[in-house]
């Protein structure tokens, strides 16, 4: 009986408080490595906790993040994707960092989100070096409810400059820690 309460309580703390995830790629590197583990508080934000620029989200990303970077609205040239597909795939999860949140308005210099006229202090960031999907001069405004992700290895990352910025609805949680390997063990 103490086996089952355990693992009933294990699961119900990992379902709905804090659950591991893996890094899958090199998107969020220097800050997190391929096969690092992280620990994602799952209730902040549906609690009334609005993500801030800079969080460390792990969410669902729009269909066709995964196979094709599609955007949910015509793109104009020199112009990151405004609007995500309407469809979430539940199936999948990504992490990034929040640049921009709702009502901003945001360009991307050199692989550097400008929000609100001004850049933001970055030293954690891996730069692009003119790889593609460095520069997105002309601005956008992020819709409500809707914060716009970028991983910190910015030209390595498919992120929202492609296929757009994630709805609220759509959040996992946000990383606190990370457990694995024992020389990263931290908080953010």
């Amino acid at each position: 009986m103490i086996v089952v309460l355990a693992v009933g309580l294990a699961l119900g703390i990992q379902a709905f408080v804090v659950k591991p995830y893996q890094i899958p790629s090199v998107s969020m590197e220097p800050t997190l490595d391929v096969g690092q583990r992280v620990l994602v508080n799952r209730i902040s934000h549906k609690f009334g906790s609005d993500p801030q620029i800079g969080d460390i989200l792990v969410f669902h990303p729009p269909e066709g993040a995964v196979d094709g970077n599609r955007c949910g609205v015509e793109k104009q040239q020199g112009e990151v994707c405004s609007m995500p597909t309407p469809e979430e795939a539940t199936d999948d999860n990504f992490i990034k960092r929040v640049v921009a949140g709702p009502g901003d308005t945001l360009k991307v210099v050199d692989g550097e989100p400008i929000v609100n006229g001004e850049k933001p202090d970055e030293p954690f960031i891996r730069p692009c070096r003119g790889l593609g999907g460095c520069d997105f001069p002309k601005e956008v405004t992020i819709p409500p409810d809707h914060y716009f992700m970028m991983g910190d290895n910015r030209g390595s990352s498919d992120d929202s400059r492609y296929w757009g910025p994630v709805p609220r609805d759509w959040i996992i949680g946000e990383a606190f820690a990370t457990y694995w390997p024992p020389d990263r063990i931290g908080l953010f």
